[in-house]
C-alpha cells in the first residue's frame, strides 16, 4: 500500500480504533464502498475485491483526472484492490479464502448474488463462524420486493424523502448527492460496530446485518408516520422552510442566500429586534411556536424585506451579534475557502498514485484518543492482487498462472 503523511491531528498516530479488524469489501459504487471507506479510516484493513476488466464503475464517475474519478480518491483511500473474475470458480475459491480470514464482509449486490457463487451466510459461517456480514440492497434480503433492482434514488423515493424535496406544487427533486446510499452505508457501519461488540462479549459468533436502502432513508424521516397515524396528516413539500417550526427558512440577500433559524422563543424576539420589527417580537400571539406558524407568511416577508437589500456578510454579522443561528448557503468554493473547515482539518491534501495532489474531505467523527487517518491513497485496479494472494500462501508462479487464465488481474 502507498503510504502518505496525512494525519488529521498532525501527529504521529497511535493505535487506531479498528486496528486489527480485517474487512473484505465486495460490491461497488457507493453504499458498500462508503461503509468500507469509513471502517478503513479508523484502522480496519480493507481488501476490496473488484471485477477484472474495468473494476468498480465509480472509477469513471463524474470528473476524471488522468482517466480516474477524483471521487474515487476519497471513496477508496485506505483500501487494497484485488481484481478477481468472480464468474469463475477459482476466483470464488480465492474470495472464500479471503473471507475465511476476515472479521467483516461488506457487500451490496442484488440479493441472491452471493448465494449463486456459493457464498450464502450459512456457507460462509461454516468456514468463518465469527464473520460479521453486512448486506446492503435496495429492498433488503426478504420481502416481496427483494429481487427488484434498487438504487439510492429509488430508496429516497420509497423512503418518503423525495416527496418532501420540492417547492410546493413542483416536481420533487434530488437532494443533490446520493443521500440514500450514504445513509444506508452509515447504518451499515453502525450495524458492523454493534455486531463486532456482540461478538466480543457473547462468545465470538458472527451474524448478518441486513440494510435496505429505503429503510435507511425511512429511519430519518422524523414524525412522518406518527403524524399520519395519529391525525391522518400527510406531510407535504415545503421548499426551504421547516414545516411546523417558525421561522426557519432561506432568505435572499444581494449576493446569495442565508438560512435563518429564529424558531426559539427568545431567539425570535432577538431576531425581530435585529431586523427592526420589535412589534412582531413583542406580539403576544407570536410568543410561542404555534402562533408563529399561523403567521409564518407575514414573518417570512418581514425577514426577507430586511435581508434582500443587504449583503450576506452584513446579514451574518448582524445575526451573529444578536446570537441568532444563521448560515450562508455554501458552494464548494465557499467550503474550500472557509477557515473553520481548515482549522478542523476537514479539507486535507491527498496525493494520488498518479502523483497529483487533490484536496479531499477530512474524517468524521473526530475521536480524541484514536482519530481516523488517511494512511494510503486510492489504489489502481488490482494494485494489491499479488501481495494479498501471497498472504494466502500462493506463490508468484501460481499467481502468474491465474493471471494468464484471466482469473485475477
Amino acid at each position: 500500500m502507498m503510504e502518505t503523511d496525512m494525519h488529521p491531528n498532525n501527529a504521529t498516530p497511535g493505535p487506531m480504533a479498528l486496528q486489527g479488524v480485517k474487512v473484505v469489501e465486495m460490491g461497488q459504487l457507493i453504499a458498500g464502498p462508503f461503509c468500507g471507506k469509513t471502517l478503513g479510516e479508523f484502522g480496519a484493513e480493507v481488501v476490496k475485491i473488484e471485477a477484472t476488466g474495468a473494476g468498480d464503475p465509480l472509477r469513471n464517475w463524474r470528473l476524471l483526472q488522468d482517466g480516474t474519478s477524483v471521487w474515487w480518491q476519497v471513496q477508496s483511500r485506505n483500501k487494497q484492490s484485488v481484481a478477481l473474475d468472480l464468474r469463475q470458480k477459482e476466483a470464488q475459491d480465492l474470495a472464500r479464502q479471503l473471507i475465511a480470514e476476515a472479521d467483516v464482509l461488506v457487500e451490496n449486490f442484488r440479493p441472491g448474488t452471493l448465494e449463486g457463487w456459493g457464498m450464502s451466510p450459512e456457507e460462509l459461517h461454516a468456514i468463518n463462524p465469527g464473520l460479521v456480514m453486512l448486506r446492503i440492497s435496495g429492498y433488503g434480503q426478504t420481502g416481496p420486493y427483494r429481487d427488484l433492482p434498487g438504487f439510492g434514488v429509488i430508496g429516497e423515493a420509497m423512503g418518503g424523502l423525495r416527496h418532501l424535496t420540492a417547492e410546493p406544487g413542483r416536481v420533487p427533486v434530488r437532494v443533490g448527492v446520493s443521500i440514500g446510499d450514504t445513509l444506508a452505508a452509515l447504518h451499515g457501519v453502525i450495524g458492523v460496530m454493534m455486531a463486532l461488540y456482540h461478538r466480543k462479549v457473547n462468545g465470538g459468533a458472527g451474524q448478518v446485518i441486513d440494510v435496505a436502502l429505503h429503510e435507511a432513508v425511512f429511519n430519518v424521516m422524523e414524525s412522518l408516520i406518527p403524524e399520519y397515524s395519529a391525525f391522518g396528516a400527510v406531510r407535504e413539500a415545503a421548499g426551504s422552510a421547516l414545516p411546523g417550526i417558525a421561522p426557519s427558512n432561506a432568505y435572499a440577500c444581494q449576493d446569495g442566500w442565508v438560512l435563518v433559524a429564529g424558531n426559539g422563543d427568545s431567539i425570535f424576539k432577538r431576531l425581530m429586534d435585529t431586523i427592526g420589527r420589535p412589534d412582531l417580537g413583542q406580539a403576544p400571539d407570536l410568543a410561542g411556536n404555534a402562533g408563529r406558524v399561523a403567521r409564518i407568511e407575514e414573518i417570512d416577508a418581514a425577514i426577507s424585506a430586511w435581508t434582500q437589500p443587504r449583503a450576506i456578510a452584513q446579514v451574518m454579522d448582524a445575526l451573529a451579534a444578536a446570537r441568532v443561528p444563521a448560515g450562508k448557503v455554501y458552494t464548494a468554493k465557499d467550503i474550500s475557502e472557509d477557515p473553520h473547515y481548515r482549522a478542523r482539518q476537514m479539507i486535507l491534501p491527498q496525493t494520488t498514485r498518479d502523483g497529483h495532489t487533490v484536496e479531499v474531505p477530512g474524517i468524521v467523527p473526530k475521536l480524541s484518543a484514536t482519530p481516523g487517518t488517511i494512511r494510503s491513497s486510492a489504489p489502481h485496479l488490482g494494485d494489491d492482487t499479488d501481495v494479498v494472494l501471497q498472504g494466502l500462501g500462493l506463490s508468484a508462479a501460481q499467481i502468474a498462472a491465474l493471471r494468464e487464465r484471466g482469473i485475477v488481474q
